[in-house]
């Protein structure tokens, strides 16, 4: 019997690294233990986690800034320890959240052109885990909602807004956290541990809402992420250490509803995952290739498509999300793939010979506009992303600045019947924050004062080179 292939608009997907001159050249990439992606792109920047001397560093470039990278490019330096995980914000294409070894994360506002001057100053430092924090993970659809994860095995969600942590999950995890993901609407997350359990919790009640032991047998690290429909995906090992991916119903997880094994080799496996067309892509750290999936509701349920495979394994990887890509060109997905000196964009393109818009390979995708803020979230409300239309490509709008209201802690008494109210205050008291603040203040006075000198200096030589000028002309 001849074998039917399957019909599917995704099979001829193929994947393209651009020219030399369109890499990013010459960054020294970072060289931590740590299995993040080391990369955060969006339609303006690309973010990449960089070896630095005495603290923690980022670079981030325009996407136009191609070709070699000055050694003295300004970096983002503001951490006293090595920084593991970045996380550019879905909201704000200016705003990027950084996780890192000095146990606190920071969130930072780069300029609307790219960085001119290091930037160590971050917009509000957000300390409350004791250990490393691995994870940083901005929230779909609420605006300024923050999750980070850290190797005292706790998940703290911030209101990044006032600076406060709101919700404090530290004794869901009895082992440290490989992942955690937020579902499409945010309403609830899902965990890969070390023990080998993978958790889907509902942080807001601080409830275990599905939890499956040993959903891979292996002892390296798994992964684990939602889809669109609610169920999880997950990667990880079998105990003869041969890579697995599995996908799993979260309202039963006695039997994934599909296991599959892939190969034998000890990178972990990084998922990236597109809701629009159901494509996972499988990047393994220390791989040359990336491996795509599609996922179906007919059995087997994850179809294998295809393989882009190059020369250089990846140290990392950034995934830009929908609306950077160029739809002109049927560009369904393109990934920013981290050599050892390098950051080199791979292009995922559905080959099609008309030059209409495709409407089957983009539809509405979720926009930078927030469905909700901080509060209403945190109050119990859910909301789908905002959906835009990709038909005319998408052009940045302007960002509002990310501002930081601290609010007086001791005046707001928690309620006893509110249980996620403040349940982690960070400690530290705000005296030295105000006696930064009131130095700030001084010198952005003094500035003002020598603009306003500088001002009038210049507005006394035009009115004498204009007495001159009326001299000449009569």
């Amino acid at each position: 019997m001849r074998r039917v292939v399957r019909q599917s608009k995704f099979r001829h997907v193929f994947g393209q690294a651009v020219k030399n001159d369109q890499c990013y050249d010459d960054i020294r990439v970072s060289r931590v233990t740590w299995d993040s992606s080391f990369c955060a792109v969006n339609p303006r920047f690309v973010a990449i986690i960089i070896e630095a001397s005495g603290g923690g560093a980022f670079l981030v470039l325009p996407l136009h800034k191609t070709g070699r990278i000055d050694k003295s490019y300004p970096t983002v330096c503001g951490h006293t320890g090595p920084v593991l995980d970045i996380d550019w914000c879905p909201h704000n294409d200016q705003v990027i959240a950084s996780g890192s070894e000095d146990c606190t994360v920071m969130v930072w506002q780069i300029p609307e052109n790219g960085l001119t001057l290091s930037l160590t100053e971050p917009v509000v430092i957000l300390e409350g885990h004791s250990k490393r924090v691995g994870i940083v993970a901005w929230h779909p659809t609420a605006r300024n909602v923050l999750l980070s994860a850290g190797c005292d095995n706790a998940i703290i969600i911030w209101n990044v807004g006032t600076g406060e942590a709101l919700i404090n999950l530290d004794d869901m995890h009895s082992d440290m956290i490989y992942n955690v993901s937020w579902n499409r609407n945010g309403s609830l997350i899902c965990t890969a541990s070390k023990d080998k359990k993978v958790r889907v919790i509902d942080p807001r009640k601080q409830e275990l809402v599905a939890e499956k032991e040993k959903a891979h047998e292996g002892a390296r690290p798994m992964r684990a992420i939602f889809l669109a429909d609610g169920n999880v995906f997950t990667t990880g090992f079998s105990r003869m250490s041969e890579r697995q991916l599995a996908l799993w119903n979260p309202k039963n997880m006695q039997e994934p509803i599909a296991l599959h094994e892939m190969d034998t080799s000890n990178g972990v496996l990084l998922p990236f995952y597109d809701p629009d067309t159901s494509i996972i892509y499988l990047c393994g750290k220390g791989d040359s290739s990336i491996r795509y999936f599609e996922i179906t509701d007919e059995s087997p349920y994850v179809h294998y498509l295809n393989t882009f495979s190059s020369k250089e394994p990846q140290r990392g990887m950034g995934y830009m999300p929908k609306r950077g890509l160029d739809v002109n060109k049927c560009e369904i997905a393109r990934f920013f793939k981290l050599h050892e000196r390098k950051c080199e964009p791979i292009i995922m393109t559905v080959p099609r010979k008309s030059d209409l818009f495709q409407d089957d390979l983009y539809p509405d995708t979720a926009g930078p506009e927030a469905a909700l803020e901080a509060e209403e979230w945190f109050e119990g409300k859910n909301a789908d992303p905002i959906l835009i239309s990709l038909k005319h490509g998408y052009i940045p709008g302007k960002n509002r600045d990310l501002k930081v209201v601290k609010k007086n802690i001791l005046d707001s008494k928690p309620t006893a019947n509110k249980k996620c109210d403040l349940i982690n205050v960070p400690k530290k008291t705000t005296d030295t924050t105000s006696v930064q603040n009131e130095a700030k203040l001084d010198e952005i006075l003094k500035e003002i004062k020598s603009i306003k000198d500088t001002i009038c200096n210049q507005d006394e030589r035009i009115s004498k080179l204009e007495q001159q000028m009326a001299k000449i002309a009569a």
